[in-house]
């Protein structure tokens, strides 16, 4: 047995939350809180305690109205209200692990992208966001291949039909992490669609997530990069 399955794991409890704080031990990262049905009061607690702990703080899905009483209280913390995240800190690694392209579809698809950039930055890793490059115009994906080509992994954000994950997984050595996403009109049924395309993708590299799943989709990209470089002193962006 090892020091990982040893040791006892560490649980805060907050009265209505039990925090994780074992979670970087096990798994590399501290744990990633989803904010949407959290009132203020307990996100305080958990970012406080989560602080306490030297641990970095990502929390998802906050409306803006909580996003602004947070930044309030934690200056040091960051609120995107495109992505809907809060961020206090990075994650503690000597250098920036590897590279991760984001790739959107439209510029509707900006919030789901903004959730994978975020979580990829705050798990250590570098990555550039590359937006609206759809198949309606596939001349614009072909212009920005030489920022795709040659990364550690791949996020595809698009909604509607969704082919845009296919053709990048026609172009590149890497995995593709496909976001399909709630945009498009009727018979997208809300993300369904673009769903069902990704998973019937035959590019063989692409792996798909939840409709809208940024965080999961770039929790992800960001751990292929990490395992990738994090025996390599030099790997760095």
């Amino acid at each position: 047995m090892n020091d990982r399955e040893r040791k006892p794991a560490k649980t805060a409890d907050l009265g209505d939350v039990r925090l994780d704080l074992d979670r970087r031990r096990r798994c590399g990262f501290p744990e990633v809180v989803f904010g949407e049905s959290k009132d203020v009061a307990m996100l305080k607690r958990v970012i406080e305690r989560l602080l306490d702990e030297g641990e970095p703080v990502l929390i998802t899905r906050v409306a803006v109205d909580k996003g602004a009483e947070l930044a309030a209280a934690f200056p040091a913390g960051r609120y995107n209200a495109v992505a809907r995240t809060f961020v206090i800190g990075t994650r503690s690694v000597p250098t920036t692990f590897g590279h991760v392209a984001i790739v959107t579809a439209g510029t509707s698809d900006m919030p789901v992208a903004e959730e994978v950039r975020e979580t990829v930055q705050w798990m250590g890793v570098g990555c550039e966001l590359i937006v609206d490059v759809g198949v309606a115009g596939p001349q614009r994906l072909l212009e920005v291949l030489p920022r795709i080509v040659g990364r550690d992994a791949v996020v595809v954000v698009a909604g509607m039909e969704a082919a845009l994950a296919s053709v990048v997984g026609g172009h590149v050595d890497c995995p593709v992490i496909a976001v399909p996403t709630s945009v498009g009109y009727g018979a997208s049924f809300g993300g369904i669609a673009a769903l069902l395309g990704m998973l019937n993708s035959c590019a063989a590299n692409v792996s798909v997530v939840n409709i809208d799943a940024g965080f999961k989709a770039g929790y992800i990209a960001g751990m292929i990069a990490v395992q990738k470089h994090r025996h390599n002193p030099k790997s760095k962006i």
